[in-house]
């Protein structure tokens, strides 16, 4: 019998995954882990640990598995939280839920997990894993899940071959409802429990609150530029080659306050991201206000009218050498080199048609049509078909 550590949350989702691999005669441990201490941020009750480890629980003694409890809020506070807190205030946005798969559940999880004597860890995740074979060696694909709506797989883009070896996703075949009824006629705990929502383990979190306890509040100016601006109607450029082609529309626009109109106070720049329309407090507008791009250093956010507005849109990004990641090392693009793929640069954004240009530098990632509020520390991924063949961090 092949042993399985399965990460017990407390969710339907994980419940589903425990069971139905207890029925493929797996020997099956629960672990649920507790990452986060700190209640004062969190909005109402949404997401507290206490309740999600007892149904974890009684999840476990339902199923007949042995159940225990890790605290893992030292290894989360330095890996995920610390690092958020750093690229807010560098003015990037960061992923947390994708930091969290590849940093604490595939990686310190994995590792306490293993040494139970582990053969595999396993997450309610929906999304799939195959493993074939290229050039007599065995490589792993990470699939999207057979759900449209609840594909996760954009969530575990980081992965590594050796992460996607010992893990297993029992119901990435199955849609939502179907692990609800599976749920309801196991009667289990957690058949009706509502999905969680929000940061990973820590749940509804107000954001301004929770980045306040590191960063400091800074009154700075909110700066409409308008679509009719010249900014937006410049010529373009002659270019040499491809590359300094690619570097021109991938750039931030060159905004100042001078080119645009003053229109209120903000509490710091870093609490702001691209596309965000809440917490403005600007009005007199027709339609809402967009942060349009944030100016970290000069504590400034410049906003567009529209959820059209030009300044929201580019058609190329780019990722650091260091930054591109490949789960299919063996299609790795040496520079020169290009790719025809599909790619999205948030979760549940419908996939794009998209080229990957690999240069010395980095990655030009140029899609066919423009996207909206393409965000600097997010994650862009790409597919090819249904599996998921590498990610970067925006730059």
């Amino acid at each position: 019998m092949k042993r399985v550590v399965v990460g017990l949350s407390g969710g339907v989702d994980s419940s589903v995954a425990a069971y139905l691999l207890k029925e493929q005669g797996y020997d099956v441990i629960g672990l649920f882990m507790k990452n986060w201490h700190d209640d004062s941020v969190t909005i109402s009750n949404e997401c507290p640990w206490l309740e999600d480890s007892n149904d974890a629980l009684l999840v476990a003694e339902k199923l007949g598995i042995p159940f225990q409890t890790i605290d893992l809020s030292e290894q989360y506070q330095e890996k995920i939280v610390d690092y958020m807190f750093k690229e807010y205030e560098n003015g990037r946005t960061p992923n947390p839920d994708v930091l969290c798969n590849r940093e604490i559940k595939f990686d310190v999880f994995m590792k306490i997990a293993l040494s139970l004597g582990a053969d595999y860890v396993a997450t309610g995740h929906y999304c799939r894993k195959d493993t074939i074979m290229v050039d007599g060696k065995e490589v792993h694909q990470l699939l999207a899940g057979k759900d449209d709506n609840k594909d996760q797989s954009y969530f575990l883009c980081q992965l590594s071959q050796e992460q996607l070896a010992k893990a297993l996703f029992p119901i990435g075949e199955l849609t939502k409802p179907e692990v609800r009824e599976i749920a309801t006629k196991m009667e289990l705990v957690t058949a009706e429990k509502k999905d969680s929502q929000g940061l990973c383990f820590i749940g509804k979190v107000r954001l301004p609150e929770f980045l306040q306890q590191k960063l400091q509040p800074k009154e700075g100016i909110i700066v409409e530029i308008k679509e009719t601006n010249e900014i937006y109607h410049n010529p373009k450029p002659r270019f040499e080659n491809l590359e300094s082609e690619l570097a021109y529309e991938a750039q931030n626009k060159d905004y100042t306050n001078s080119n645009g109109i003053v229109k209120g106070k903000h509490q710091g720049a870093h609490y702001f991201t691209n596309g965000q329309r809440r917490g403005l407090n600007v009005g007199g507008t027709k339609e809402g206000l967009f942060v349009i791009q944030t100016d970290v250093e000069n504590n400034i956010i410049y906003v567009g009218e529209g959820p059209n507005h030009p300044g929201l849109f580019k058609n190329t990004l780019f990722i650091k050498a260091e930054e591109v990641h490949w789960i299919r090392e063996d299609l790795q693009l040496a520079p020169g080199e290009k790719m025809e793929v599909m790619a999205r640069i948030r979760y549940r954004q419908p996939l794009q048609k998209a080229t990957l240009h690999q240069f010395e530098s980095g990655m030009y990632v140029h899609f066919e049509n423009p996207q909206s509020a393409i965000t600097e520390g997010q994650f862009v991924a790409w597919y090819h078909d249904d599996e998921l063949q590498g990610s970067g961090v925006i730059s």
